[in-house]
């Protein structure tokens, strides 16, 4: 007998849960007569929600003893939530999923035999369209997966989800990187082992309402770039570069026209623009060499992942 385990991040997710764990009830029953031996556990990680999540995990896991869940103590974001359910899972696979449903359960079987039939380490799984989100939240995704296949050596596949099942041995290997500021997309690719990828078209939630803002979205590219890449780091020191030389051919030209022509130095208002024109250059690349230092300066202090709060 083996054991699969499925890791669902939950932050306020009262609503859609009776749906997910209904889907999952059918998911079980088509998947075990393909695959009898595989026994199955729910593991529900609570980011700390503000609603009724907690209550109504209590109540499944009561019902179901194949229904587990750790509480955290307040919301640490959903990178915490996905290493709290590997770091808690005990199945011999591991596949983490949304409770909202946008992650297709009917794939699971075709999932589950790449890993276990046909040599894969993982499988995942990637959005071929996005029908249904906002247009620019569209062109500006698409816009960080490009970037980041310019600037990384991490392979991160354009419109990759978190929902893919893993090995143990992957799952170990992740769980080995106890890095604070995680970007789990990144972190697959850095670990590597060999992925199958499914791709299906995208999916309405269920019930309730993305926790995802544009804001919140982009600052998780932040987190990815500054993670994965020290591009920023060379571009702030290649525009230095030109900064000075820039210097350099102006001053010479200014010497050069007071000895030939005997004009005194006037032109203050551009003067002035080319001022704040550098220095917010240098305003900027100090920021980013900020970023990372502050990112190092985070990984130093050695704090916890995530605290949990309640443990079933």
């Amino acid at each position: 007998m083996s054991l699969l385990t499925v890791v669902v991040p939950c932050y306020n997710e009262e609503e859609a849960i009776p749906f997910f764990y209904e889907e999952m009830l059918k998911t079980i029953e088509v998947f075990n007569k393909d695959f009898p031996s595989v026994e199955f556990e729910m593991l529900f990680i609570d980011d700390g929600s503000k609603d009724k999540t907690l209550k109504v995990l209590r109540e499944y896991n009561e019902k179901d003893k194949r229904v587990r869940y750790v509480s955290f103590s307040r919301n640490f974001g959903k990178e915490a939530g996905i290493y709290a359910g590997l770091d808690n899972a005990k199945g011999d696979y591991v596949v983490i999923m949304d409770a909202d449903l946008q992650d297709p359960p009917s794939l699971l079987p075709e999932m589950f035999k790449a890993v276990t039939e046909e040599g894969f380490d993982s499988a995942a799984t990637r959005r071929v369209t996005r029908k249904g989100e906002p247009v620019i939240r569209s062109f500006f995704a698409r816009m960080f997966y490009k970037l980041m296949a310019r600037i990384s050596k991490t392979e991160i596949v354009d419109g990759a989800r978190d929902y893919r099942i893993m090995t143990r041995q992957m799952v170990n290997a992740i769980l080995s990187m106890g890095e604070y500021n995680r970007f789990t997309k990144g972190i697959y690719g850095w670990v590597g082992f060999e992925t199958k990828w499914f791709e299906y078209e995208n999916v309405e939630r269920v019930a309730g309402e993305t926790k995802w803002s544009f804001w919140k979205l982009f600052m998780y590219s932040i987190e990815g770039v500054i993670g994965f890449s020290t591009a920023p780091l060379v571009i702030s020191s290649f525009f230095g570069i030109l900064c000075m030389l820039l210097a350099f051919v102006m001053s010479v030209f200014i010497i050069i026209r007071k000895l030939i022509y005997g004009d005194p130095t006037s032109g203050w208002p551009s003067l002035v623009c080319i001022i704040m024109l550098i220095g917010g250059m240098q305003l900027s690349c100090i920021g980013i060499v900020g970023e990372y230092l502050a990112k190092t300066y985070l990984e130093t202090k050695h704090r916890p992942i995530y605290i949990a709060k309640e443990i079933r």
